[in-house]
């Protein structure tokens, strides 16, 4: 398989931030990481059974957005769910990573009936304009339910599924990986919040002003860093895999 620079190098973060996320229990045996091949109508994901644990860049599949399988090694085939990132990937032309995954503290709050998902740590004003809720808990499997997803989600960073899940979007891999962590990270700590009392919201002032002091490239290229170093160091990611990403 020939591949240009590029895509060796998108290749290899899909798979590095794929074992980064199940090393934090963002991923398990489901959930996928997808990113849109530059001026292409193009995306790299991985396939329907390939560990989380294990997954390589060689590993990865290329499809078009209508779904179709572009290259792919031997005997493999697409998630179930290729539609969430296809359907995201046409409605969002700003967005070039996608996250789908299982949160296990993030989905309870799709099962409150007062209570959404609000940011109670400063990294999570990223998704301080609201946290929608798709009402479909079942597998986002047909092109009218992934439209309808794409839907829910906006112009938004994210979106949860009822009873099911989470999709996270974002410019880059390293910034999917980010965004994963810290928004499993507000939904623990919001959760320990409302065990001890009400949650009382950020304000409008207090969320302008940190947007206004945060600088999102900064932060993403020093957290994809250190989470690569930890990788590297606990086994995580093969030896030399961090080299160059």
């Amino acid at each position: 398989m020939k591949t240009d620079t590029t895509e060796k190098i998108l290749r290899r973060q899909v798979a590095a931030c794929t074992r980064m996320l199940h090393a934090h229990g963002i991923l398990g045996y489901s959930g996928h990481v997808s990113v849109r091949l530059p001026g292409t109508d193009r995306l790299l994901i991985q396939s329907f059974d390939r560990s989380r644990a294990e997954l390589s860049p060689e590993d990865l599949l290329v499809v078009d957005l209508d779904g179709g399988v572009i290259e792919a090694p031997k005997n493999t085939k697409p998630p179930s769910e290729l539609v969430i990132h296809t359907a995201i990937l046409k409605a969002r032309p700003d967005v070039e990573a996608v996250l789908h995954c299982h949160p296990e503290t993030a989905t309870l709050f799709t099962l409150l009936e007062d209570q959404p998902l609000i940011p109670v740590k400063n990294h999570a004003i990223r998704w301080a304009d609201g946290v929608p809720v798709h009402p479909d808990p079942g597998h986002i499997s047909s092109p009218e339910q992934g439209r309808d997803l794409a839907a829910t989600l906006g112009k938004g960073a994210a979106c949860l599924l009822r009873a099911h899940g989470a999709v996270l979007v974002a410019e880059s891999v390293p910034a999917l990986l980010v965004d994963g962590v810290h928004f499993e990270e507000n939904a623990e700590a919001l959760s320990r919040t409302l065990m001890m009392g009400r949650a009382k919201p950020l304000s409008e002032d207090e969320i302008a002003a940190m947007r206004g002091s945060f600088n999102r490239e900064r932060h993403v290229a020093k957290l994809w860093i250190y989470y690569l170093g930890l990788a590297q160091g606990d086994g995580t990611l093969p030896e030399g895999w961090a080299k160059g990403l």
